[in-house]
């Protein structure tokens, strides 16, 4: 730890974050706000962690509320304060003041109470005090000096003793207390407001002052449930975003496709927008089953459906969300958007997102919010939770009804996200069919490619358009286009085919025509020959006939007659 004054950890979840260490150690801090903000809560959880966490007993005084009933109040809460009672690690300390029966003459002062208090913080060596309410301690006291006097007293005898206190007070009429002088006296003052904004009520915490060391001075909505108190200091989150290299899957294998067939960034915000029926819950509830094939987990925050409709509708595209719930991968929370304030509903989100530890989150939808409040707190709201999740390398799906095809959502989110899907229905030929838009994938190159969106028995898929001379045209009348184009292609395959067999019957002909000609040729070539051998062997008898007959002449052998 920094150097600096001595911290003790109240144990409430965010407090401690917010104040860098806790409550000021062995130094009163002053918990103020109006009836029913939390106050008694908030030091009861302070006195009762001391106890059971951090080895430090505490002393719980009481001047309003009987024992038994704190008993029983923090028991709502999970906190059995009567076993640490029978442990002596806590002492719940009753002094009930009538004002009527306190005359106030001389010197009179809390000697008294100091002794009785000091019996009690030794009884158990107690390490810390509550001190609840001081209105009704200093209710007797109608001298301004001597009331001042006494107060300054009570927080050094408080100091003295090395106790760290936490003291209550009512919400004074200009000032944070009623008496307006322990605002100033406190080392730490803790102011909480419970306020009511249209018929909706939120519960705030805000730092107003602390002594010695820096802390949050935004406002911050803490809860008060069944697991206590919580504060979550969610103003104070920054711009330290994880960045992944990995990529995911959506679910769907031809969206996967048109982001170069790698998915999404994990860790990166998905916008999906779109009009009613479009798909957007679907989509989204896809990306939900993809994680946990995955082995991951997934948080499913719905604003419009219930579990049980939300996995009965999944079951119609083939997509079983039970099974997820039941190993608990995934967890589902349902709440309509008025049930909380934007804070609270914040507030929750956040917790339970910390609590829980998922890969996925996905908001169904974002929109309606929008009704809640201004749309600048809207705005406000979404904002943190998108940088709470991308801090944490979480990936988000927010989905968002749209009016018509606009590309701007009324919460002004789409600038945040990293990828922005948009759905539409389009009427065409007497019926509606659900087209698919990638208007941002950032980091990423993907498709600019309008396609057809269609859910099946067997999932979601993409189907790319027909591109004609009138433009895309998706459903009936792309497959009317599309059967058009197959008559088409079917009559030029015939024309060429025909073409094809005349082409070939003259090329048969011609070479019928061309043996015909090679057997004249044949023919007559045969017939010269012939002649050729006749004409050879009339020559030949020719020759043999004059030589006989010039033998008969007598001019062959004349020479043997002169002998």
């Amino acid at each position: 730890m920094a150097d600096g004054i001595s911290k003790s950890l109240t144990g409430i979840e965010g407090f401690d974050d917010l104040t860098l260490g806790g409550l000021p150690s062995g130094r009163p801090s002053l918990v103020c706000g109006s009836a029913g903000c939390g106050k008694t809560l908030f030091a009861s959880t302070f006195l009762i962690n001391g106890a059971r966490l951090y080895d430090e007993p505490g002393v719980f005084v009481t001047f309003e509320e009987r024992p038994v009933d704190i008993v029983d109040n923090v028991a709502s809460l999970g906190f059995d304060l009567q076993g640490l009672i029978a442990q002596e690690r806590v002492l719940i300390e009753h002094i009930a003041i009538d004002p009527t029966e306190v005359a106030e003459v001389g010197d009179y002062d809390l000697e008294a109470l100091f002794l009785r208090l000091e019996f009690a913080v030794d009884q158990i060596g107690a390490k810390r005090i509550v001190l609840d309410t001081i209105e009704s301690l200093f209710s007797a006291f109608q001298n301004p000096a001597v009331l001042r006097a006494e107060i300054r007293r009570l927080f050094d005898w408080l100091k003295q003793k090395g106790l760290t206190a936490v003291i209550t007070g009512e919400r004074g009429d200009g000032t944070l207390t009623r008496q307006g002088l322990e605002e100033y006296v406190s080392d730490c003052v803790i102011l909480l407001d419970h306020r009511v904004d249209n018929q909706i009520s939120t519960r705030r915490l805000r730092i107003v002052k602390y002594r010695g060391t820096a802390h949050g001075t935004n406002e911050y909505p803490f809860l008060i449930d069944e697991e206590g108190f919580s504060v979550l200091p969610v103003s104070s989150l920054g711009l330290s975003h994880k960045v992944h290299e990995e990529r995911i899957s959506s679910g769907v294998p031809d969206l996967d496709a048109m982001l170069s067939g790698g998915g999404f960034y994990r860790g990166t915000s998905v916008l999906i927008t779109g009009v009613a029926g479009s798909g957007k819950s679907s989509l989204a509830c896809m990306m939900v089953d993809a994680a946990c094939r995955r082995g991951e987990k997934a948080l499913y925050l719905s604003f419009e459906e219930s579990e049980a409709q939300t996995v009965r509708n999944m079951k119609s595209v083939g997509t079983d969300l039970g099974r997820w719930l039941s190993t608990g991968q995934l967890r589902y929370i349902g709440a309509r958007p008025t049930f909380y304030s934007l804070e609270m509903h914040l507030a929750v989100m956040l917790r339970e997102v910390a609590r829980f530890k998922p890969d996925l989150v996905v908001l169904d939808p974002i929109s309606a919010f929008t009704e809640s409040g201004q749309i600048g707190e809207v705005q406000s709201m979404l904002l943190r939770i998108v940088d709470y999740l991308k801090s944490n390398g979480i990936t988000g799906a927010f989905t968002h009804l749209a009016h018509g095809a606009q590309t701007e959502t009324d919460a002004g989110l789409s600038s945040l996200m990293d990828a922005w899907i948009l759905l539409l229905n389009r009427e065409a030929h007497g019926e509606f069919n659900r087209e698919l838009y990638l208007l941002k994938a950032r980091g990423i190159a993907h498709s600019n490619q309008v396609r057809e969106f269609v859910m099946s028995d067997d999932g979601i898929h993409l189907l790319p358009p027909y591109l004609g001379e009138g433009g895309a045209l998706t459903g009936s009348a792309r497959r009317a286009e599309e059967a058009k184009e197959r008559r088409a292609e079917s009559e030029r395959r015939t024309e060429v085919a025909r073409l094809q067999d005349q082409i070939e019957q003259r090329r048969r002909r011609a070479l019928a025509q061309i043996e015909a000609l090679k057997a004249d040729l044949a023919v007559d070539e045969a017939e010269l020959q012939r002649l050729t051998q006749a004409e050879a062997s009339f020559r030949a008898q020719s020759e043999r006939d004059v030589t006989e007959m010039a033998r008969r002449r007598g001019f062959i052998g004349s020479a043997d007659d002169t002998d």
